[in-house]
């Protein structure tokens, strides 16, 4: 049915379906008053579905289109990204005991910004690439995202109203939308190394989010088991890579 929409209408739509993960997240945890070892339990998976999609889909497509050099100041521009937006956001925030989970909820949504960005941008370039989206890509990225949904939505239900979250997790999707649609256009004639780099910058953006949150996060309530249930999320989200021809 998508196939007889234009290429950049396409991309749109596909950014916004994996995007849409992070609303349907937000969702879940203004509906539901889960325990909080349920939300740990998810973003250990999520954990685990990133990691193996930072590692064999980012930065080897990443590797493949332009090398190590650019891939690697993409992967370590993400990572410096996303540390300078959240320590602006702590700094601005205050570091009292009480807003400890407004600013774990604000470092959800940098972090699904910093990364969101560039994954939405390669689901638009994978349209470029074979005439069709990658599945397999939009996948990973929706089964990521929930977590990062539904963890910040959590942390900030203390200090936001309902209404507050939905709209900005709304914002969020629409801005992934645009970025997949970007992927598509801006992207089409970019440099290798552009391409790569950006690419790139998810990675970085990913890896440094989970150590600094989602990881901690997870273990602070689901100590041991939060590694068995990381490792289940990378075994999917590896065994779907692969299946997918990837």
């Amino acid at each position: 049915m998508l196939g007889s929409l234009s290429g950049p209408v396409q991309a749109g739509i596909w950014g916004l379906v994996s995007g849409s993960a992070l609303l349907l997240g937000a969702l879940i945890g203004l509906r539901f008053n889960l325990p909080r070892r349920w939300v740990a339990a998810v973003m250990a998976f999520g954990s685990g579905v990133l990691i193996s999609a930072l590692a064999f889909e980012l930065m080897e497509e990443a590797y493949l289109r332009d090398g190590l050099t650019s891939t690697s100041l993409g992967f370590l521009g993400g990572a410096v990204l996303y540390t300078a937006a959240t320590t602006l956001l702590e700094r601005w925030q205050g570091n009292s005991g009480d807003k400890e989970d407004q600013e774990s909820g604000s470092a959800f949504v940098a972090g699904a910004l910093i990364d969101g960005i560039p994954e939405s941008i390669v689901v638009g370039l994978s349209l470029l690439s074979g005439g069709a989206v990658s599945l397999v890509t939009v996948i990973a990225i929706f089964l990521s995202n929930i977590p990062e949904g539904l963890s910040g939505a959590t942390g900030m239900k203390q200090n936001h109203r309902p209404g507050q979250i939905v709209l900005l997790w709304t914002g969020v999707t629409l801005l992934l939308g645009l970025a997949s649609l970007l992927g598509y256009t801006a992207f089409d004639h970019a440099p290798a190394s552009v391409v790569a780099a950006t690419t790139a910058v998810a990675a970085g953006g990913i890896l440094a989010m989970l150590v600094n949150t989602m990881i901690p996060e997870a273990f602070k309530e689901e100590h041991n088991w939060s590694g068995l249930i990381a490792a289940l999320g990378f075994l999917v989200s590896f065994a779907l890579s692969k299946l997918g021809g990837g």
